[in-house]
């Protein structure tokens, strides 16, 4: 069985092969001399070409404050090994590592292809990622803002796996329109599960039926359940000694398929009826511009209120008839008070701070 003191004998980094005293080597010259994305890189590759057996990440902090947590190198071996499995990669197939290595995602990406034997490029990780390179690909990660951009420059992907944060419907519906031949995956993940545990292709039939027949599988060896809450249970033994429990409320539909609904801590209770954000967000993309969400405020009568937040300039009047015409909302997903931000605040990695943000307007 492969281990992660292993370093597959078809690596390659930015074109070149190395051994793992080379490797080590290129590692420090990132450190010392490289762009602030090669240093996060060559960080990483210190950290996993040594002896120990384990090493420290931390969460986006999207949903609280990062916290530091301690992954086993060879959990992250066998992460790796799944992922190839499922998206069948090959030994000398090409990847893309155009996402952070100080995070989770980028990390894998450098993993995937020191396990699997990929010869994997680097590109500073913009927005664009796809302008800084001429190159095809058979397989890539993104962010869906990255995912967004690129739409008209995948001719010359093959595969690509897209995750950090939901893909909205609005963008699914934009990537279908443009009939690329690209396979794209929408993915679920967590820092605790080593990046992704299952995913769900985006496929025409799904957007064209109806957005609640979005259903994720998980990768082999992985089994859920949910718990009192109606909170994901992940049984994961490949990638952690231990059950993980969530915060993300799902709907089960096997042991190894689940809808996903929204997160628990997001969840509103507005007149004793729950309502969840994602899902009534996803039924306003249709008609936003600019980027939103969903939020509560306390409420004398209903005991939270659910209301709108908008980034940068917006006509409210226009909007609330919009609104008011969208046939696919039910009566209490209809924002009561609709409020403009000028700009959400984010995480480093670029995820909205929703309670952060809501406190602008909540003060």
């Amino acid at each position: 069985m492969q281990t992660y003191k292993t370093l597959h004998h078809q690596f390659k980094l930015n074109g070149c092969s190395y051994s793992k005293e080379e490797l080590k080597e290129v590692a420090y010259s990132l450190v010392k001399e490289g762009e602030a994305y090669e240093q996060a890189i060559g960080d990483f590759l210190i950290d996993w070409l040594n002896d120990a057996p384990s090493l420290t990440v931390h969460t986006s902090g999207s949903t609280g404050k990062p916290k530091p947590i301690s992954l086993q190198k060879q959990h992250m071996v066998n992460s790796a090994r799944a992922t190839g499995a499922f998206f069948e990669l090959q030994p000398g197939d090409t990847a893309l590592l155009c996402l952070p290595a100080s995070y989770i995602a980028g990390k894998m990406m450098l993993v995937r292809a020191m396990v699997l034997g990929l010869s994997l490029d680097c590109v500073h990780p913009s927005s664009k990622p796809l302008t800084e390179t001429s190159a095809s690909y058979d397989f890539i990660a993104m962010v869906p803002l990255q995912f967004e951009n690129s739409l008209n420059e995948l001719d010359g992907v093959k595969k690509l796996i897209v995750g950090g944060a939901p893909v909205s419907y609005k963008l699914k519906q934009s990537f279908l329109k443009a009939a690329q031949r690209t396979k794209v995956y929408e993915t679920y993940g967590m820092t605790e599960t080593i990046t992704h545990i299952a995913v769900k292709p985006l496929l025409a039939e799904l957007i064209e039926s109806n957005i609640d027949l979005d259903v994720f599988t998980t990768l082999a060896d992985v089994s859920v359940t949910t718990d009192e809450r109606g909170c994901l249970v992940i049984d994961a033994p490949l990638v952690s000694n231990e059950t993980i429990h969530t915060n993300d409320m799902v709907r089960l539909t096997s042991e190894k398929t689940f809808k996903w609904l929204g997160r628990l801590d997001n969840v509103i209770n507005s007149g004793g009826v729950k309502l969840f954000p994602e899902q009534i967000e996803a039924k306003l993309a249709s008609i936003m511009e600019n980027r939103f969400f969903v939020a509560a405020l306390p409420d004398e009568v209903l005991g939270q209120k659910l209301v709108l937040l908008v980034e940068g300039v917006q006509e409210t009047a226009q909007l609330r008839n919009k609104i008011a015409n969208l046939t696919s909302l039910k009566k209490f997903e209809v924002p009561k008070e609709i409020f403009t931000v000028e700009a959400f605040v984010e995480t480093s990695s670029g995820k909205i701070k929703r309670k952060a943000t809501l406190n602008k307007v909540a003060l």
